[in-house]
C-alpha cells in the first residue's frame, strides 16, 4: 500500500526502469489528477502499454496521459524541447489522446531546446570518437551546459512569447556555440554543421515553437502551484536513474540532471509545497543500459530478452543487458538518501529460459569489493575515479541462479531492507501486482 497524498517514481539504475508502467498505474490506482515531471528533458523515455495494445513511448508528456483528465506539469528543472513536444502530441493523438495539450502546462521558468543545442551537441559526441559519453542526440545535456556557462543567452519558455528578444538570445547562442566547437565541423557533418552557420535557421524554428506557445501559454508558479495544491494525488514521475545522476553517476556517461528524491522535493517546494513525498524506487528484474558506460554485470547471453521498445539504432547505441547487481543497487539507495518502497518490472523474465545470477560484490584487482565509496560532497573526480574501477570490475556471482519470481524479490528486500511495493509480469498496468505488507 503506497501512502501520501504525493509520491514519486524514481528510477534506480541506468534509466529503462519501468517507470513509465508503474507512473501509469499510479495515476489509475490513486486517481491522481496531475503527473509532475521535475527533471531531464526530451531525452526520456517511458514505454507505457494498454491491455488492449496500445502503445507511447512518453518523452515530455506525463506517462499518466492515457488516464482521462490527468495533467502533466512540466515543472522548472525540466527541458522543455517545443518542437519535438508537438511532434509527441501528434502521435498522442494517432493513439486516441485529443486533448494532450489541453492538459499540459509548462512552467514559464522552463529552459529551451533549439536546434543549435542538438547540432552542437550533437557534433561533440561525434568529436569524442570512442570515448563518447553516451548522448541521446537531442541536446539536453548541451542546453544545460551553455545555460551555465552563458545565463544571459538561456532561452526560457516565457521568452518564446516575445519574438525579439528570443531572436536576439538564439543569434546569441548560435555565435557562442559554434565558437566552442573545435576542429572541422563540417567534416563530422554537413547537416548539423550547417544549421550552425545558418542566422536563418533559429527564427525559422522561432516560428514553429510559438505554435506551441499559442495552444500552452507560459504557467507562472503561482499557477502550478495552484493545481497542486487541489484536492487528491500527485505522481512526480522522474527521468533516468541514480547511477546516471549528474553528481552520482560514473562520470562521464552522465546525465546534467539531478535524479533522485532530493530533485523531486526541490521542484515542489519551488511551488511553495512542503509536503511529505512518498519516494519509490522503481527497478528491474536484470539490470540495463543503453549506450556507453561501465556495466560491470553485462553479459551476451542476455542480449537475447526481448525488447520491442528498446533498440539498438539511434545515437545512444546498443542496448545492454546484465545480471541483477547488489553493489550499484546498494549504491543507487544510498545516494537516493530515502526510498520508501521499491517497484519491480519485468519478473516475467523468470517465466523463460535465461538463467540470472545475484552479482553481491566485484573482484577489483584481487581484492572483494561490496559497496563503492560515496564522496562527500558533489565530486566529479570522484566520479571518474569509480567510473574507471566500474569499468575493471570483474562481479561475482552467486553459484545457482535465481529459482523464479519470488525468489527474486525475497532477495531483493533482504539486500535493500526495503519492502517491494508493486511488483510487474509484464507491460501492462494489469500486469503490476500490489504486493503484501509482510512479504519481507
Amino acid at each position: 500500500m503506497v501512502e501520501g497524498r504525493i509520491v514519486s517514481v524514481i528510477g534506480l539504475a541506468f534509466g529503462d526502469c519501468g517507470k513509465g508502467l508503474f507512473t501509469d498505474y499510479l495515476c489509475r490506482t490513486r486517481s491522481a489528477h496531475t503527473v509532475v515531471r521535475f527533471n531531464g528533458g526530451a531525452q526520456a523515455g517511458h514505454n507505457v502499454v494498454l491491455p488492449e495494445g496500445r502503445h507511447h513511448t512518453f518523452s515530455q508528456f506525463g506517462a499518466g496521459t492515457f488516464n482521462p483528465g490527468v495533467a502533466t506539469v512540466l515543472s522548472a528543472p525540466v527541458v522543455v524541447h517545443p518542437t519535438a513536444l508537438l511532434v509527441e502530441e501528434t502521435y498522442l493523438q494517432r493513439a486516441g489522446i485529443s486533448d494532450a495539450l489541453d492538459r499540459l502546462f509548462i512552467d514559464a521558468r522552463c529552459l529551451i531546446t533549439t536546434p543549435y543545442h542538438e547540432a552542437a551537441g550533437r557534433l561533440r559526441e561525434r568529436a569524442r570518437g570512442a570515448a563518447a559519453h553516451g548522448s541521446c542526440g537531442v541536446g539536453f545535456g548541451e542546453t544545460v551546459g551553455h545555460s551555465l556557462a552563458q545565463p544571459e543567452q538561456a532561452l526560457r519558455y516565457a521568452d518564446l512569447l516575445h519574438a525579439s528578444r528570443a531572436r536576439d538570445k538564439l543569434e546569441a547562442m548560435r555565435c557562442r556555440l559554434r565558437a566552442t566547437l573545435s576542429g572541422d565541423p563540417h567534416a563530422l557533418s554537413p547537416q548539423d554543421a550547417a544549421i550552425l552557420d545558418d542566422p536563418a535557421f533559429g527564427p525559422l524554428w522561432l516560428e514553429h515553437a510559438q505554435r506551441l506557445t499559442a495552444k500552452v501559454p507560459p504557467s507562472s508558479p503561482e499557477q502550478i502551484a495552484a493545481r497542486l495544491v487541489r484536492a487528491g494525488s500527485i505522481v512526480m514521475e522522474g527521468a533516468q536513474g541514480m547511477l546516471l545522476d549528474e553528481w552520482h553517476g560514473f562520470h562521464p556517461h552522465t546525465t546534467w540532471s539531478s535524479t533522485g528524491p532530493s530533485a523531486a522535493e526541490s521542484a515542489l517546494a519551488g511551488y511553495g509545497l512542503s509536503e511529505r513525498i512518498t519516494h519509490l524506487g522503481a527497478m528491474r528484474s536484470y539490470l540495463t543500459r543503453h549506450g556507453h558506460g561501465p556495466m560491470p554485470t553485462e553479459d551476451q547471453a542476455l542480449q537475447s530478452l526481448a525488447e520491442p521498445h528498446n533498440g539498438d539504432s539511434g545515437w545512444q547505441g546498443h542496448f545492454r543487458r546484465g545480471h541483477p547487481d547488489a553493489v550499484l543497487l546498494r549504491y543507487a539507495l544510498a545516494a537516493a538518501g530515502r526510498i520508501d518502497g521499491l517497484l519491480v518490472s519485468h519478473l516475467d523474465v523468470f517465466e523463460g529460459t535465461a538463467k540470472l545470477h545475484w552479482a553481491h560484490s566485484y573482484d577489483l584487482n584481487g581484492s572483494e569489493l561490496r559497496d563503492l565509496p560515496r564522496a562527500v560532497r558533489p565530486d566529479l573526480a570522484h566520479q571518474e575515479a569509480l567510473c574507471e574501477q566500474l569499468r575493471v570490475a570483474r562481479p561475482i556471482y552467486a553459484t545457482t541462479p535465481i529459482a523464479d519470481a519470488n525468489a527474486f524479490v525475497r532477495e531483493l528486500q533482504a539486500i535493500a531492507s526495503l519492502p517491494v511495493i508493486l511488483a510487474s509480469h509484464g507491460p501492462r498496468w494489469s500486469d503490476v501486482v500490489p504486493q503484501p505488507a509482510n512479504r519481507a
